[in-house]
């Protein structure tokens, strides 16, 4: 399912394929953990789905942590 996201740390806005259903997304809606309702994602996918970060965003922060 292709899941559209603005990132809220950088205002980006991202569409990524997600292999969910939408029996998955209406448990979520429903009270669901997300960690519960799509147990297939992975952390960094689930991370993206609820806030808009990518991977490439937290890795940019990171890094820029391990600089300061």
């Amino acid at each position: 399912m292709k899941i559209t996201r603005t990132s809220i740390i950088s205002g980006i806005t991202t569409s990524r394929d997600l292999d969910i259903t939408e029996d998955q997304l209406l448990a979520w809606k429903g009270g669901k953990f997300v960690q519960d309702a799509f147990p297939t994602l992975s952390a960094s996918d689930r991370e993206f789905f609820m806030t808009g970060i990518t991977e490439e965003e937290w890795q940019r922060l990171t890094k820029e942590d391990e600089d300061a």
